[in-house]
């Protein structure tokens, strides 16, 4: 193997580590982003019940925990493919027949728009309850009766 080959070989293997570290990255911010919007949904319920001294029932579904736990659970798949590929990609190196996939990356992207088209109804469901909570209550009668005036 010339010189320059043995560089370029570097350069590959180089390559590969800074790709598996970018989905490294990648699967840090699902899990850091699912546990925030899971720990975040249960405190917005506790300052709810809280302020208006009634427990709020969430949506069985359309929760921010599950949104949080599928967020979590993409980011372990995640770092799973990215060791899985960064190893295929090291063998294709060594064998020196690198195949490019682009399966994953439509894979991921597709899962992503589905968790994201998760959250439209738990901002809509949010707005709805918090509409109707925040409705006048009825005044009870002879809560205040006003007397008339001669």
């Amino acid at each position: 193997m010339t010189r320059l080959r043995k560089i370029d070989r570097i350069r590959e293997y180089q390559a590969n580590e800074r790709t598996f570290l970018a989905w490294v990255r990648t699967s840090i911010a699902f899990i850091g982003f699912g546990f925030a919007i899971a720990r975040f949904g249960l405190f917005l319920r506790q300052l709810d019940a809280a302020t208006t001294e009634r427990a709020p029932i969430p949506h069985p579904v359309f929760n921010s925990e599950n949104l949080g736990i599928s967020l979590v659970v993409l980011g372990i798949v995640t770092i799973v493919f990215a060791v899985w590929r960064y190893d295929q990609i090291y063998q294709q190196i060594q064998r020196e027949d690198y195949q490019p996939n682009r399966i994953m990356v439509w894979v991921l992207a597709v899962v992503i728009g589905i968790l994201g088209s998760f959250t439209i109804p738990l901002l809509i469901l949010r707005d709805t309850a918090n509409s109707i909570r925040t409705q006048p209550p009825s005044r009870k009668e002879g809560a205040s009766k006003t007397v008339p005036h001669d």
